[in-house]
This record gives structure tokens, sequence and C-alpha cells, in this order.
């Protein structure tokens, strides 16, 4: 797909979510309709969801795909990578990520976006598994970026 293409369809699942997530304010709902409408309209998505904040822990959240890790080892792999910075990460390779954990032997690239709630705080991370290496980009990471910050949207 190339990346106009993939830029368009970004476009369209956006303004997807923000019709759908209106009947709702509850993040994990909106966490919820994310997750699924991502995983099954993008290719090469393999486990697309939310791991959040619960104290010191990182644990899963809505997502789509095979079973999932329940709790993160605190601060080891791409996901607190995203929390400990606050900014996105893609890897093209997750077995170059030193610490990676890994779900599913499966996974080879993934992209991690933080979610920050209306005080600016970041609460949790999108993560996304895709079995081909490279899968993610720039333009993964700004359009994905946009669609997190619809979680806290009023």
């Amino acid at each position: 797909m190339s990346n106009n293409t993939k830029a368009e369809r970004y476009t369209r699942i956006y303004t997807q979510i923000e019709q759908l997530i209106g009947a709702t304010n509850n993040p994990y709902s909106r966490m919820a309709t994310i997750s699924a409408l991502l995983h099954h309209k993008m290719k090469g998505y393999f486990w697309t969801g939310f791991y959040f904040l619960d104290g010191d822990d990182l644990v899963v959240g809505p997502y789509q795909g095979p079973v999932a890790c329940l709790k993160l080892k605190k601060d080891t792999g791409v996901c607190w990578a995203g929390i400990n910075t606050g900014k996105s990460v893609v890897v093209p390779n997750v077995h170059d990520f030193p610490g990676h954990i890994a779900c599913s032997p499966l996974s080879q690239s993934e992209i991690v976006v933080p979610v920050r709630n209306h005080s600016g705080s970041v609460v949790a991370v999108l993560d996304v598994d895709s079995r081909e290496l490279s899968q993610f980009d720039d333009v993964d990471r700004i359009h994905l970026e946009k669609i997190v910050q619809l979680v806290y949207r009023a």
C-alpha cells in the first residue's frame, strides 16, 4: 500500500472513529472501538490494543488479536519506552529492540503511541504489532498520534 493510500485510509478511519465514540466519554469504550476499527481495517495489523498504567503496572486493556501479555515488566520493552519517553516508538524489527517483550513469537515489527489524559499525563499506550518487518513508518505514527487523541477528547 502506498503512503498516500495508507494516509487516506487512516483519514477515513479517523472520521469513522470520531462518529462512533460520540456515544460515550468512557476512555475504555473508546479504546475498544479504536482497537477494533484499526485491527480490521489496516493491512498488516496482527495485534492491536492498549496497555494502561495501573499504579506502577502496565496492564493490558482493550485489544484485538491473539491472547496478550496481561502485565508488562516495568521499564522493559517498547510499550514502557513509549510510557517513559512520552513519545511514539516505531520498531522496524522487534528482535533488534533491547528488552523487547515477546508476547507472540509471530510479531516482527511494532509501533507504540502514548495516550494522554485531559491533563496531558501519559496514562496508556496504543500498541500495534505486525507479522511483517518494517510494517510501520511516519505515516502510521502521525495518524495514530491523531487517533489516540480521541480517547480523552470531550
